[in-house]
């Protein structure tokens, strides 16, 4: 039987450790500027010991009041390795770190929030009226019975976006309201006749049909729009005259009235308020220079409070509190300044590589990866791409995502390789330009740009123009 036996080894391994701080470094790298103001004031709130520097602020603001021009150059430096993370996070003097504050007079901090911090004029508007409320409106000024009341109700209650209902519900809200699915068919011609008209369809043929009826349109635009809407679709003139036994031009004078028709009775009634972008960079050109700007206005400037400097002498657990909420602040001021320098150090390696974007614009877009910038700058792909995404540029040429200028490259015949971007800015240009009567095919783009020296296949044309939101060359098509 054998012994049991004790032995010591000793191994050596790599092994990489996430920090909490350097976690949350990444995290606010990737966050868009919208949410970083959210997550600054959430921490603001949470953390006593972080305050919001006023004086900062309005230092600022008298600067600006002056109509001095901002300084255009930035001092860049490096990420931090996992090294100065770790390091970052040793034991800090919090007793000497606090005496920078000792004689600085307390922040007020009670201020005008009504000016500073109110909504925006946008906010103080009264709400929009939605197409439930007008439509429900209506139906409280109609005669009807209590069951068809209920249906009508949940008939509103189930359209969608477009003010369409599903046909397969018909039945069912019959069943629920207490009413005969052959009275439901009358009662939702109800519907259909409020405003807007054509609401609560089934299909673009039965809410056009309303629209025909309300108008009191011709019967030959009734007779098109019920059975030959595919042929107006695919604007098949000659066959709704010869069915029709009519002339072609009275086929596009009916075409013409059609159109002008609401296929979305719910358009006008869209009630998602407008997102707007803030810049996270400026880039102005002084001279024969780019310079790189960060935009600071609107994110609030942190310090940590110096009165918390007396909590430190009330016990060790107000002290151990107190200096956990400091570590917690300092790191987080470092990593948003952090962010702010690499977002930076990123834009002015794009602006160095799409020189020529800057100075003529969409057409003379590079091929860019994110390889390439990352190789730049001395970081990863991946903390370039969490650089780039969700912010965005503000350049003399407009405002764009900084995602936008990392484009796959497309060979030409007699120059250096071209964006993908910079080719779908072509196709645009191309139908831009086009005879609206007789535009061009996806083979003929393919043709024109081939003359052009860009080569790619009428696939990639197709994906291209729908990407743009660009219809075939039959939907383009307009004879009136």
């Amino acid at each position: 039987m054998a012994g049991i036996e004790l032995k010591q080894q000793l191994k050596l391994q790599q092994q990489l450790v996430m920090t909490p701080q350097l976690q949350q470094a990444i995290k606010l790298l990737q966050l868009s500027r919208v949410e970083l103001v959210d997550m600054v004031r959430t921490e603001l709130e949470e953390n006593p010991v972080l305050e919001e520097n006023l004086e900062s602020s309005n230092r600022d603001f008298d600067r600006m009041s002056e109509n001095e021009a901002p300084e255009p150059t930035v001092q860049v430096t490096s990420e931090p390795s996992s090294e100065e993370a770790i390091e970052g996070s040793k034991e800090i003097d919090w007793e000497k770190y606090l005496e920078n504050y000792a004689n600085q007079p307390p922040t007020n901090s009670i201020r005008n929030t009504a000016a500073e911090d109110g909504p925006s004029l946008e906010a103080t508007l009264g709400s929009k009226t939605t197409l439930t409320d007008h439509l429900l409106w209506q139906l409280h000024m109609t005669l009807v019975t209590e069951e068809e009341e209920r249906f009508i109700e949940m008939v509103i209650g189930s359209l969608d976006k477009d003010g369409y209902l599903k046909e397969t519900l018909i039945e069912e809200l019959a069943e629920e309201a207490g009413l005969d699915p052959e009275d439901a068919e009358e009662v939702l011609k109800i519907v259909h006749g409020f405003d807007p008209v054509g609401v609560g369809a089934r299909d673009l043929r039965e809410c056009l049909l309303a629209q025909v009826d309300a108008l009191e349109l011709d019967i030959d635009v009734r007779t098109v729009v019920e059975n030959h809407l595919e042929d107006l679709e695919r604007r098949n003139y000659k066959a709704i005259a010869k069915a029709l036994e009519l002339e072609l031009e009275d086929v596009y004078e009916v075409a013409k009235i059609i159109s002008n028709l609401e296929p979305k009775p719910a358009r006008n009634f869209i009630t998602e308020d407008p997102r707007y972008i803030t810049p996270d960079v400026y880039v102005h050109k002084i001279g024969d220079r780019y310079f790189v700007v960060p935009n600071d206005d609107g994110l609030p400037r942190l310090k940590i409070a110096g009165f918390f400097k007396n909590a430190m002498d009330h016990g060790d657990d107000a002290k151990e509190y107190v200096q956990n909420k400091m570590r917690s602040a300092q790191w987080l001021i470092r990593s948003i300044d952090q962010r702010r320098r690499t977002i930076t150090k990123v834009t002015e390696c794009i602006v160095e590589k799409q020189q020529d974007f800057f100075e003529k614009g969409v057409n003379h877009l590079r091929p860019l990866i994110l390889r390439d910038v990352a190789e730049a700058v001395g970081m990863h792909e991946s903390t370039i791409s969490r650089v780039t995404t969700n912010k965005y540029i503000q350049t003399p040429q407009g405002l764009f995502e900084l995602k936008y200028f990392f484009n796959s490259s497309i060979k030409r015949t007699t120059e250096d390789d071209i964006a993908s971007e910079s080719v779908k800015n072509k196709i645009k240009e191309i139908v831009d330009g086009e005879n609206s009567r007789k535009p061009f095919s996806d083979q003929k783009i393919v043709h024109i740009l081939k003359d052009n020296g860009i080569v790619i296949a009428r696939r990639t044309v197709a994906k291209y123009r729908e990407m743009l939101g660009i219809l075939s060359s039959t939907k383009r098509k307009k004879l009136f």
